[in-house]
């Protein structure tokens, strides 16, 4: 791993919450800590880190240090708004897993890492991967035909839907699936399509959803 591989100082923000790439994350911000770290990254057009809490609270306690998990997702802000004085409305999407080499706390209270970009997911390999994409495929489209025709305004999905890519399809399903959190971070964790693509399938036999 070389230097240049490395994101150094990238802002934390660790969460009860998994982001996968291309997921989308609405946040409403009130902590100082976390209004700067917004107006930075909108200023510099930087990504920050959202880390599953391992332990700790998602609001600063002195008693109770935030502890993120070892990887996360990066995220860029897409949208911003006021609501009120001193609050912030963002929504931000997920772009790449990162794995957390160190990390520190600042004087703001601001976790803030160096962080390792992780790669693309493997392919689909064999043709049992495949028809279980298929499958998962469909179910996916249905989730989001129902989801349109009852209220377009709550679809947790960004266009363009890429029902093509086991990649997307597995996050999106990954992310709406009634999925353990601690089960939810280890989906995320995974570099490989076809093995969430296996989990995911095998979930929804289980549960009668195929």
């Amino acid at each position: 791993m070389s230097s240049s591989t490395v994101l150094a100082d990238v802002p934390l923000f660790p969460l009860h919450t998994v982001l996968f790439p291309d997921g989308l994350l609405p946040l409403k911000i009130f902590e100082a800590r976390y209004l700067d770290m917004a107006r930075d990254c909108l200023r510099d057009k930087t990504p920050f880190g959202v880390c599953l809490l391992k332990s700790g609270a998602e609001v600063a306690r002195a008693e109770e240090p935030s502890v993120p998990e070892a990887i996360g997702c990066l995220a860029e802000i897409e949208e911003c708004d006021v609501e009120a004085f001193g609050m912030l409305l963002i929504r931000a999407r997920g772009t790449r897993r990162f794995r957390l080499l160190s990390h520190r706390v600042e004087s703001s209270g601001l976790l803030v890492g160096m962080a390792e970009p992780l790669g693309e997911d493997i392919p689909l390999e064999g043709n049992d991967q495949l028809a279980k994409f298929g499958a998962c495929a469909e179910v996916l489209e249905r989730i989001i035909a129902t989801i349109r025709e009852r209220d377009p305004d709550s679809l947790p999905f960004a266009e363009p839907f890429r029902l093509e890519d086991p990649s997307w399809v597995s996050n999106r399903l990954a992310e709406v699936l009634p999925i353990a959190l601690r089960a939810r971070q280890k989906l995320m964790e995974l570099q490989d399509a076809g093995a969430r693509i296996d989990v995911v399938h095998h979930y929804m036999q289980q549960h009668q959803l195929l």
